[in-house]
């Protein structure tokens, strides 16, 4: 019997000119005709970041990650990129793969990539998952001490201040066991060139999801910590009122619930992805 690890190949792409390291887990079984789950990380944290998600979620269903370029294993873009740009360059990466349709995850920054997923490139995303993420510019805020926190790589790169700041800035569990957290994070990120970070910042400056939203047809799930201090908690209730075809999931915990608490929150992603799904017409 072939295992999760048998089943997953990383490897590395040319898409439209530009590199990419991606790991793909085939679907089988039931999960065969389904499409697979792309998943679509944090700011400057590499696909293993995702590993303990991958881990709790249903062993049969077709799974991707990749690295943003200039993130991880992807080496550097030409230039840097609009949002915009990158959502069109992810659908041609996910369609190189053999996907015409996929499901999506985005946490966190790359919540904001999901948001523009679903509105650009809607007829490929059947539904749509949004974690510890908002909608971009324009949103409430986090403190000023975390969001200059956010403005740099180091944290990815230097585990003693990752240790120091992880219960300020991720909140849940890292306020109590910081060092598992920052651990966790260290253990599974590659560090790519500090460029790549700075890129992603400029992807999303001026961005805003908000004229978009009411436009998403997807059936869209939101899931918000209470103790999230980059994203506070009334930015998830504002995208649900505004999402026509949502539905938020609160639990208790920080930005990185997700991660941390994977066991608890895949069989909630597991439920919503196995609900009724749309029409084309719909989608």
């Amino acid at each position: 019997m072939s295992t999760t690890a048998d089943r997953e190949q990383v490897r590395s792409l040319a898409v439209r000119g530009v590199r990419v390291r991606v790991s793909e887990r085939r679907a089988r079984g039931a999960y065969a005709a389904e499409p697979p789950l792309l998943l679509c990380n944090g700011i400057g944290a590499s696909l293993e970041v995702l590993q303990p998600l991958v881990d709790s979620l249903h062993p049969d269903r077709g799974v991707i990650r990749f690295d943003v370029p200039g993130v991880g294993g992807s080496p550097l873009p030409p230039t840097p990129y609009p949002i915009a740009g990158l959502a069109s360059w992810v659908t041609a990466m996910v369609r190189r793969l053999g996907h015409e349709r996929y499901d999506v995850l985005g946490l966190s920054w790359g919540g904001g990539l999901a948001q523009q997923l679903a509105v650009q490139c809607r007829r490929r995303v059947r539904k749509v998952v949004l974690v510890a993420t908002g909608t971009g510019s324009v949103m409430v805020p986090a403190h000023p001490r975390v969001l200059m926190r956010m403005m740099t790589p180091r944290r990815h790169r230097d585990p003693a201040y990752a240790l120091r700041i992880a219960p300020e800035i991720y909140g849940g569990t890292m306020r109590t066991d910081p060092r598992s957290g920052a651990e966790l994070l260290h253990a599974a990120t590659r560090a790519g060139p500090k460029r790549g970070y700075y890129y992603q910042l400029l992807a999303t400056l001026g961005w805003s999801s908000l004229p978009g939203l009411p436009l998403l047809r997807q059936p869209t799930l939101i899931l918000a910590g209470d103790d999230d201090p980059i994203i506070p908690l009334v930015n998830a209730r504002v995208m649900a009122r505004l999402i026509p075809d949502a539905r938020l999931h609160v639990y208790p915990g920080g930005h990185l619930g997700i991660i941390t608490e994977s066991d608890q929150l895949a069989p909630v992603v597991e439920e919503f992805l196995g609900g009724p799904i749309p029409t084309d017409g719909d989608a």
